[in-house]
């Protein structure tokens, strides 16, 4: 299935401005708050990194006290695991690429914490890579829009997405699928009033 023009310009009024809900000024803080974000909102990720770059970077990070960068990312939940994850992949960036994120996919998913998504992600918007990363809200907007089945993994996703839109679309089309169920294709309580895709949606024509 190969989206229309037509799909891209309603996507594009209800989504004007997509881009990455995590903020950071180094690649290596993108990995790090990616990393942070799994099973946690974007929101809560963004109030707990700016006081963890303003103690550490990524030098500093890969000898830090595991018990002293917890306390810090206690808000996350977890945060003895993400603890250990953060400063593993810091050590490992810091001896084998001086401290940056390389472009290799590979190495990136050797990372404690680090799977495709995460790496899709990093790759998309540092690498300006043509992928698309397919998380919770990506994976049920695929599924009520008809681009996926109800059964479909994430990796399958992915593929389909892939095919559907233009390459130069995909960062973008991430984006503003992710605000898009964030926002209006809710997993409860849809609005499904705001939305301009519902004549093609199979959630709402089951109700």
């Amino acid at each position: 299935m190969k989206i229309n023009k037509e799909f891209y310009k309603k996507l594009d009024i209800m989504i004007p401005d997509p881009k990455c809900s995590l903020n950071y000024t180094k690649d290596y803080e993108l990995l790090i708050a990616t990393v942070l974000s799994a099973q946690c909102t974007d929101e809560r990720v963004n109030q707990v990194t700016p006081i963890l770059w303003s103690k550490y970077d990524i030098y500093s990070l890969a000898k830090a006290n595991s018990k002293d960068v917890a306390d810090i990312i206690r808000p996350l939940g977890n945060m003895n695991k993400r603890s250990e994850y953060i400063i593993t992949i810091a050590k490992r960036l810091v001896e084998d690429f001086n401290g940056k994120v390389p472009n290799d996919r590979d190495y990136l998913e050797s990372l404690p914490g680090v799977g495709r998504k995460t790496t899709n992600v990093v790759l998309a918007n540092i690498y300006n890579e043509n992928l698309i990363a397919v998380d919770t809200h990506v994976s049920r907007v695929a599924k009520r829009l008809g681009l996926a089945k109800e059964t479909d993994t994430p990796d399958v996703i992915e593929q389909k997405l892939m095919k559907a839109f233009d390459n130069n679309e995909l960062l973008k089309m991430h984006h503003q699928l992710l605000l898009f169920g964030r926002y209006i294709c809710t997993a409860r309580n849809p609005k499904c009033e705001e939305c301009l895709l519902k004549d093609i949606c199979k959630y709402k024509a089951s109700k």
